[in-house]
């Protein structure tokens, strides 16, 4: 049966149906029981599964996220939650030295299934210490695979997927997209990894976008269709690895790129995203391609500031009308 719900409860549903079906399953993070943290996507999953299988940690998040990786590498499908993804970097050297090399320095003999769920934080006045999305960061390592679904259907959909794969991944959701709501299926399923799905086809513009704002392009592109232009819309899901394919295909149709991801502008997603249209779609394109990002600078602590820095639909539709002109 398929219903209406939103982000944050499809996430939920996909973590209870993961520890029902799965007795190797747990989850381990700081304050995962509580709203504060993780907003309602785990709402009542304490209470169902207790202690021994939700597991509210002391802040470590270093030691956390090695107990996490070192029970994948002993045959369970742990679940590591951390609720800001800017303290995710005092566990890189877990997820690089530990969790991405693995399976590489042991001969393929050695899997790691962990699943490592970050959370990015925005708004609020929360400053430049809990407001950061650094997913190119974990992009750049060989052997982790980075989704970043921006609907409740791909929320659920990947959060299965991702722990049912042999490899560590890191799982992306955006707390701005936590009262979204979408259609969702209530059996589990997988939505596949390293598959971007077109939400909008169109001729005139490509946009590829990232998590909450591949909603926010979409707004754009259908004010503007009042206006004659026609947008496509690419939701990478992925960005580790990239559907290159998609990208192409879309690119030598529109011959106009636009890639809008809200994170930081030098060696990002974007960047990544127009190198790839650059050396396998060049002859296609009928101009540069545009990039549309945070700027190169820490988020401000002030709502005045931040309705500057943060992308929204206007920016995205004022960018693809200079675009077309």
């Amino acid at each position: 049966m398929v219903r209406e719900i939103t982000y944050a409860d499809a996430i939920k549903e996909a973590f209870d149906q993961l520890l029902e079906s799965s007795p190797d399953t747990f989850v381990m993070g700081i304050g995962v029981k509580s709203p504060w943290y993780v907003g309602n996507s785990m709402k009542g999953i304490f209470d169902k599964y207790g202690e021994e299988r939700i597991i509210d940690i002391p802040i470590s998040e270093n030691g956390i996220t090695g107990i996490t990786i070192g029970a994948a590498m002993a045959g369970m499908r742990p679940i590591m939650v951390h609720p800001r993804m800017d303290f995710m970097y005092l566990a890189m050297d877990q997820i690089i030295n530990s969790a991405s090399a693995a399976n590489y320095m042991f001969g393929g003999k050695s899997n790691v299934p962990v699943t490592i769920r970050s959370i990015i934080n925005r708004g609020g006045e929360q400053g430049a210490q809990h407001s950061q999305a650094s997913q190119a960061m974990y992009m750049h390592i060989p052997g982790i695979k980075v989704v970043m679904p921006s609907t409740p259907y791909d929320a659920k959909g990947l959060l299965v997927s991702s722990v049912k794969d042999n490899n560590p991944v890191i799982y992306i959701d955006d707390r701005w997209l936590y009262n979204e709501k979408g259609d969702v299926p209530e059996e589990m399923y997988e939505v596949p990894i390293g598959k971007a799905n077109i939400i909008r086809e169109g001729k005139d513009l490509t946009i590829v976008a990232t998590s909450y704002m591949v909603s926010q392009a979409l707004v754009a592109a259908e004010e503007l269709a009042d206006k004659g232009i026609d947008i496509e819309i690419i939701d990478l899901r992925t960005i580790k690895p990239i559907d290159e394919d998609a990208i192409i295909t879309s690119v030598k149709k529109t011959g106009k790129l636009l890639v809008v991801d809200a994170a930081w502008r030098h060696a990002g997603v974007a960047a990544e995203v127009s190198a790839i249209a650059s050396e396998k779609a060049f002859s296609y394109l009928k101009q540069p391609i545009h990039r549309l990002t945070l700027p190169d600078c820490h988020a401000p602590a002030s709502s005045v500031l931040e309705e500057v820095y943060y992308i929204r639909s206007d920016k995205i539709k004022e960018k693809i009308q200079e675009m077309i002109k």
